[in-house]
């Protein structure tokens, strides 16, 4: 254990030193405010609820835009879809415009508000319905013109690297289009939807994977979705529908009204509906919602939820320093997650709700706003647990649950594929999965060779790549909501078939290759594997034992597990978990030869290695850290630690491959090993101002803008400095610079609350 953590370890329920305030303090985070116009888009401000996300902005001219995401508006080729473009304009009785004042995302209460000199327009999103508000209050009479703009008025051409925004990404051929939006514009109102059409990118990915005849056995959330909304203000009078382009040279129809006279108050209303069934399925569900509006109500329940939110857990950054930056990004990145808390559809890695043009990201893609890399309905694994580890220290567990929900939607469809290409049991779960659960069709290969195994993806990266689905296994077993709300049992089978995937999958692959099925020890043979993308042809890769060990041995030491699972009718399968257990080889391990760079010695230090040995190297991870996180099998307070360091420190490509860049964790590494200077460093770098005018607003990195897996991990890294746990036992400030002043709230996965502050190097703390 580093010395500097041996002062601040506590056991149990333990008092360090007397909390100089009542626990339970409501400590709100400051607004985020700016006093000038933006640009661009690349200068919006997130604003959302529920399952909605809008990017808005104020420029030169004093128009107000807004970009709206509905979470789920998937098309037929698997793009998550903008709802569209909106553009506002505040005018005195002479058409003069209003000069701006300011813009402030009030994030206690979860609104945005811009202020005129004589007017103030809120945006806000209810958090329980999909509806978003606008709402202008002036000190004097004032014009308001309002525009809906759409550039999906005719069937619109994906180009080769534009098709990374939807499933066939590179393999995009000139056939496939985004078809055009319905749009329909009466007085008051315009109506905008986009329908799917019976045949999808879902079809052809069952077909070319040679599921066809178990099509009607797959979970299809795509084929005939409808999604869009209406617009909605009273007094507000149809001006008229014009063709244009904007400054990227995207071009798009728009649709103005106008306010039929000045007058101190204007409201509009955007209602969404995302169905899949006719158009009048989809009209019955905007109207339920529409008539169901009560603002006063719904405008207290919306705030009353994000003031919650905000009590379930802070960190505040007390007096100066240059934490208080990356501690501020921290919270505003928070906010983003938290506008997603109620969705079906888990939080996108590549940009969640807020992703903007992208000639603004990289000036190379000149494409529409709903351009992304990576895909709208592909969730990468690796990328997407990043965004949700950090609920647990938050306490944010309820967001968990769209995560939590994808898998269990999707268990089935992963059965199936393996007894159907393999004819055993157990769910395999691919790294770049489907929203209807199969891989993304351009990793699985359309050139592939004959005879090869049709359930594997014919990628260099992703080949044998399966464990990642254990975090989420992890991440069930850990959340005490579920426990709470009495949920536990309906994800075990999700946790119990992932598990069992990898007992049969690798005693079958053994049997094929030979008579026996384990090793000389009576142990699993985890060939062919992969460490990551990384370790490639990987034979027990460390990331692999060691999420299995982990998710084994959560599963078999959890009360409530053992509760609803010791049971006649339930029995066999936790007694099987029980023998696998027992089948799980070690993590493999290495000699390292260290020479000091001072002394020229030589020195030998054991280390984890990737795999008991692998072909080629083929990314950027390093996958023989994860022992240290996720799966907390080594580091500060447990066994062995100094074989966690060496690897941390002297591994060669663990050296080569550090970074604060993306979905790097080596913020995450250090902390957990108490590498207070480096976990500083790197912790600053992830979490300090991104490129872009809202400072949470990361990336590309490796993926895209807002980079929501870079944003997770910098929020993992610095709750680790904060705070730990080893087998019940609180580590407070174990990676935290001592002249840094801080106060936080936190959650340990046994339930607790920690409350902690560090002030002039004074420690206090309290655990409920």
């Amino acid at each position: 254990m580093c010395k500097n953590c041996l002062p601040f370890l506590l056991f149990f329920i333990g008092i360090l030193s007397a909390w100089s305030s009542s626990g339970g303090d409501e400590v709100y985070p400051d607004d985020y405010v700016w006093t000038s116009p933006s640009v661009d888009a690349s200068g919006s401000m997130p604003c959302g609820g529920g399952d909605i996300g809008m990017n808005v902005w104020v420029e030169e001219s004093g128009d107000m835009l807004f970009y709206v995401c509905r979470s789920g508006s998937f098309d037929e080729n698997n793009t998550l879809l903008k709802s569209g473009r909106f553009r506002l304009r505040l005018s005195d009785a002479d058409g003069r415009s209003v000069p701006f004042v300011s813009q402030t995302l009030c994030l206690k209460d979860g609104y945005l508000s811009v202020r005129f000199s004589d007017a103030e327009v809120c945006f806000w999103v209810d958090v329980f319905r999909p509806v978003i508000h606008v709402e202008v209050t002036g000190k004097k009479p004032l014009q308001m013109a309002m525009a809906y703009e759409n550039w999906r008025t005719h069937h619109r051409s994906i180009g080769k690297v534009e098709g990374q925004q939807c499933s066939y990404k590179w393999t995009v051929n000139k056939s496939v289009t985004t078809s055009p939006d319905s749009i329909f514009a009466t007085k008051g109102a315009i109506t905008f939807y986009h329908r799917n059409p019976d045949k999808t990118v879902f079809d052809y990915t069952v077909e070319m994977q040679g599921l066809g005849a178990l099509k009607d056995s797959i979970f299809n959330p795509i084929t005939n979705l409808i999604s869009g909304g209406r617009m909605v203000g009273k007094g507000l009078v149809y001006a008229g529908t014009k063709e244009g382009k904007d400054n990227l040279g995207v071009d798009f129809r728009s649709w103005s009204y106008r306010s039929e006279k000045v007058s101190r108050n204007h409201r509009v209303t955007i209602a969404l509906a995302n169905v899949q069934g006719t158009e009048k399925e989809w009209e019955t569900e905007l109207e339920k919602t529409l008539s169901g509006i009560n603002i006063e109500k719904d405008r207290k329940a919306s705030r009353r939820w994000w003031n919650d939110f905000w009590k379930r857990s802070y960190i505040v950054a007390e007096g100066e320093g240059p934490h208080v930056e990356a501690i501020r990004n921290y919270t505003l990145f928070r906010y983003m997650l938290g506008c997603n808390a109620h969705s079906q559809w888990p939080t996108k890695f590549n940009g969640g709700l807020f992703t903007f043009d992208p000639a603004y990201v990289n000036p190379d893609m000149p494409f529409t706003p709903d351009f992304r890399r990576w895909g709208g309905g592909t969730h990468t694994a690796q990328n997407q647990r990043l965004v949700y580890w950090p609920m647990l220290k938050s306490g944010d567990l309820d967001l968990m649950l769209p995560q939590f929900d994808y898998y269990l939607r999707l268990l089935p469809v992963a059965e199936l594929r393996s007894r159907h290409y393999w004819g055993h049991e157990g769910a395999c779960f691919v790294e770049q999965i489907e929203n209807f659960g199969l891989p993304n069709p351009a990793e699985y290969g359309k050139k592939r060779p004959v005879g090869f195994d049709a359930g594997l993806e014919y990628n260099a990266w992703l080949e044998y790549q399966w464990d990642t689905a254990l975090e989420f296994c992890l991440m069930i077993l850990q959340n005490n909501y579920l426990k709470q709300q009495g949920l536990t049992a309906k994800y075990l089978p999700l946790v119990e078939s992932t598990l069992q995937f990898f007992d049969q999958h690798y005693r079958y692959l053994a049997r094929k290759r030979g008579r026996k099925e384990l090793d000389g020890e009576g142990k699993l043979i985890l060939y062919p594997g992969s460490a990551c993308e990384t370790y490639k042809m990987a034979y027990n890769a460390s990331s692999t034992v060691a999420g299995l060990h982990a998710v084994l041995g959560a599963y078999l030491s959890d009360e409530e597990v053992r509760r609803l699972r010791c049971q006649p009718d339930t029995a066999a399968m936790y007694t099987y978990l029980q023998q696998m257990q027992q089948r799980l080889p070690d993590i493999p391990l290495r000699t390292l030869e260290v020479t000091d760079e001072t002394s020229s010695s030589v020195s030998f230090k054991p280390a984890i290695s990737p795999a008991r040995v692998w072909e080629r190297v083929n990314n950027i991870e390093t996958p023989q850290l994860y022992p240290v996180f996720p799966w907390r099998i080594y580091g500060v307070g447990r066994p062995h630690l100094d074989v966690a360091l060496n690897t941390y420190l002297y591994d060669p490509d663990a050296l080569k491959f550090r970074s604060s860049n993306g979905w790097k964790q080596d913020n995450i590494w250090a902390a957990c090993l108490g590498q207070t200077e480096d976990a500083a460093r790197l912790m600053l770098e992830k979490l300090g101002n991104g490129p872009h005018r809202f400072p949470a607003f990361w990336g590309p990195g490796y993926d895209w803008t807002p980079d929501h897996n870079w944003g997770g991990s910098g929020m993992i890294g610095l709750q680790e400095m904060l705070m730990q746990e080893v087998d019940g036992e609180i580590l407070a400030f174990p990676a935290w610079p001592k002249e840094w002043n801080v106060r936080f709230r936190l959650h340990t996965t046994d339930g607790r609350v920690v409350e902690a502050e560090m002030n002039d190097e004074e420690v206090k703390l309290r655990v409920d």
